[in-house]
């Protein structure tokens, strides 16, 4: 869709605002929730409410979000997603008691589950091919802040000011964003039939719903509840498959995920999102416990690895989309031996090295999901895509987040037992993806290389249409 540069500028600042305040709003509570509990005379597992309402909400409406965006309008829904988030986060501040905070965070969720798939999905309707990458990216680098120096932001204002500072400070950000969305230009799937596919959305967003909180409460609940969950989820979701193939009108496409280099790019992405949340909870943890650091100077330590994660955004954004596999197979694979060099780090300056170095690729890993998945579908349906993406990888987190409670669980001073065990585990992940990537890689290779033989046509090089890559 043709627009002006100007309208692209005010979109992409609308959703790196977003971006922001989303990412801020998934880590920087974590140091705040005793005081929270202090101020709302409120204690035990209660309070944990207050971080998993919120994954739990945006987890759950994203993939729906998404593809309501490419029928109605992505900056349509965008503004919504910034008004919700931004008058949630009034009610947040406000919170005299925490079943109203938890409620606040919840509809917090929603807005958030607005503003990320669309906000991407945008974007990529607005930006040409070539910069198309480049501005998701530096959305995600502004993203990229938040979740570095989230636990620092939290941290900084409950102890200067409140808690309730960090809610504060997305008002006027989601107003800016919200406001800067008005200036863009509307963009939505034009061959798309406007209807609703209303019993999709309902089993795709019940199914998701207990599958985000058998991930959540996992690590509290004994066996039998979990398998019961899982099932559920199983059951319902084969429903919504079921629906979607028989419907003329599907809120998922099922073509997507014959889209092997999104399938692969996706997986690949949720590997390196569960690795990036682990690494985000046990590092700090460690210069704390196992480096015997002050809290104070942990958070200056920290601050290399934070700001080499941030930076990361914006280098995935020049990546292109025929090299988005290798390169996520080397981030995933230096991302490895990185975790790995942490769990055995012999001193500190190892360590710290490590830790930076994982975070550059970490970090790009993470970002280049999601510009580069874009880059394989069709833009009519980014919406869509970008809601699956998302919602794979924001599951994926939960994952990381249990693992990360469990260690925390074992030993509040980061013992080295616990954190190694997390570590080795999560290392093992990203070798495992490495090594599907690679074969996915070398058949696919392959298969191209006898294909022409194979149909007798001749060996002769031609060019592929603009949008061949694209299903």
């Amino acid at each position: 869709m043709a627009t002006t540069p100007t309208a692209r500028r005010w979109a992409l600042l609308a959703v790196s605002v977003g971006v922001f305040c989303i990412q801020l709003d998934s880590f920087a509570l974590n140091l705040a929730i005793p005081q929270i509990g202090r101020d709302l005379e409120v204690s035990g597992g209660g309070l944990q409410w207050v971080i998993s309402a919120y994954l739990l909400s945006t987890g759950t409406f994203m993939l729906g979000a998404g593809r309501l965006g490419d029928l109605f309008g992505r900056r349509k829904l965008l503004l919504l997603g910034l008004t919700l988030f931004g008058g949630s986060s009034l009610l947040c501040a406000l919170a005299p008691t925490l079943p109203v905070l938890v409620c606040a965070r919840i509809a917090q969720g929603a807005g958030a589950a607005m503003i990320m798939p669309v906000g991407l999905s945008l974007l990529t309707n607005l930006y040409p091919g070539n910069l198309r990458t480049r501005a998701i990216g530096a959305a995600l680098g502004i993203g990229g802040v938040a979740t570095a120096f989230g636990p620092f932001i939290g941290g900084v204002l409950t102890d200067h000011s409140s808690w309730r500072a960090v809610f504060w400070l997305n008002v006027p950000l989601a107003l800016i964003g919200a406001l800067a969305a008005t200036r863009t230009t509307e963009s939505y799937d034009a061959k798309a039939d406007r209807k609703v596919d209303w019993s999709g959305l309902a089993t795709v967003t019940a199914a998701l719903a207990v599958l985000a909180v058998v991930v959540d409460r996992s690590s509290h609940w004994s066996w039998p509840p979990v398998v019961v969950g899982l099932i559920a989820a199983g059951t319902v979701g084969g429903i919504f498959v079921r629906h979607e193939r028989a419907t003329a009108n599907p809120l998922i496409e099922l073509a997507l995920f014959r889209n092997t280099p999104y399938v692969a790019l996706t997986l690949a992405g949720a590997v390196a999102n569960t690795a990036t949340v682990m690494f985000l909870f046990i590092v700090p943890l460690s210069l704390q416990g196992i480096w015997t650091l002050s809290v104070a100077l942990a958070g200056v330590v920290f601050l290399a690895p934070a700001t080499a994660m941030a930076l990361a955004g914006p280098l995935a954004g020049r990546v292109s989309s025929r090299r988005a596999v290798p390169v996520m197979l080397v981030c995933l694979a230096i991302g490895a031996l990185s975790l790995l060099t942490l769990a055995w780090a012999p001193n500190l300056p190892v360590y710290l090295v490590a830790a930076t170095s994982g975070g550059v690729v970490l970090g790009l890993g993470n970002s280049l999901t999601l510009t580069a998945t874009q880059a394989v579908i069709k833009p009519e349906r980014a919406g869509e895509a970008s809601g699956v993406t998302k919602t794979v990888i924001t599951v994926a987190a939960g994952l990381g987040i249990g693992l990360s409670g469990a260690v925390t669980q074992q030993d509040s001073g980061g013992s080295h037992a616990a954190t190694t065990t997390a570590l080795l585990v999560t290392a093992l992940g990203c070798v495992l993806a490495c090594l599907i990537l690679a074969i996915w890689t070398v058949l696919k290779e392959d298969s191209s290389s006898r294909s022409p033989r194979r149909h007798g046509a001749p060996e002769t090089k031609h060019k592929s249409p603009p949008n061949a890559s694209r299903r």
